[in-house]
Order: C-alpha cells, then sequence, then structure tokens
C-alpha cells in the first residue's frame, strides 16, 4: 500500500497507526508494542521503533517528550497542545481550544516543518495529591 508522500505503509506501519489512534493515553514505545502484539503477535520491539520513529520523521505520528525523558507517541499529527506531568511524566491533550501559531516560511531557516509540538508542564492532580 503506498501512501501520497511515496512511502510505503506496510501492515505493520497501518496497525501502529491504527492502534495509536484509538488512544488518547500518549503510549510509550513499550505500550504501542504490547497494543500491536495482539495483532500481529511475532512482532518485535525493534520493529516497533523503527517504525514509530519512520511515522514520526514523516509528520504521520508526533513523538513527545522531554529531553531525557522516556518518549511518548500520538497519532493525531495535527498541531493540538499537551500537558506534561513532571513527575510520572503522563502527557495529556489540552481540552481547550488554543491557537497555535504557524511559523513563517521566511522565519524556519529554510526547514520544511513536519510538526508543532506545544507543551506545558507542571504537576497532575495525582501526583499533587501523593506530595501532600
Amino acid at each position: 500500500m503506498a501512501s501520497d508522500e511515496g512511502f510505503r505503509l506496510s501492515k505493520q506501519r497501518k496497525v501502529i497507526l491504527e492502534e495509536l489512534r484509538k488512544v488518547k493515553t500518549h503510549p510509550t514505545a513499550d505500550e504501542v508494542y504490547d497494543m500491536v502484539r495482539k495483532i500481529i503477535p511475532r512482532i518485535s520491539l525493534g520493529t516497533v521503533y523503527r517504525n514509530l520513529e519512520f511515522l514520526s520523521n514523516r509528520g504521520l505520528v508526533l513523538k513527545l517528550g522531554a529531553p531525557g525523558a522516556q518518549k511518548r507517541f500520538d497519532g493525531t499529527p495535527e498541531p493540538h497542545p499537551h500537558i506534561r506531568c513532571a513527575v510520572c511524566t503522563r502527557v495529556v491533550d489540552v481540552e481547550c481550544n488554543i491557537s497555535i501559531p504557524d511559523i513563517p516560511e521566511e522565519c524556519t531557516s529554510g526547514y520544511k516543518i513536519l510538526s508543532t509540538n506545544v507543551e506545558f508542564v507542571g504537576v497532575c492532580p495525582q501526583c499533587q495529591e501523593s506530595q501532600q
């Protein structure tokens, strides 16, 4: 199966995309692996990692996470903001209608923009409660 961008959307990539788009939990690669393995039992963790990277590099999924933190993935590549807990690293979508600015082409230094990531960092309600 070919895509509009000229790369092959293999069965593995298609299943990874479908599973990511079913959830709003922003799973880690290990969690995606557990989800996909129910459909493709013989898939390897390395294959899931490589395909998530492939899909992320092409703007089909978002890769989220601060440097040094475990990466999480979002099957909704359209620009939308997230909130990440600084304690447990859980990520949720911002459920308010906030406009995300576009960067003018003359400010991109020649880069082709694939995605936009706006991330707020805070402490989630569960971690606030456990800190008291």
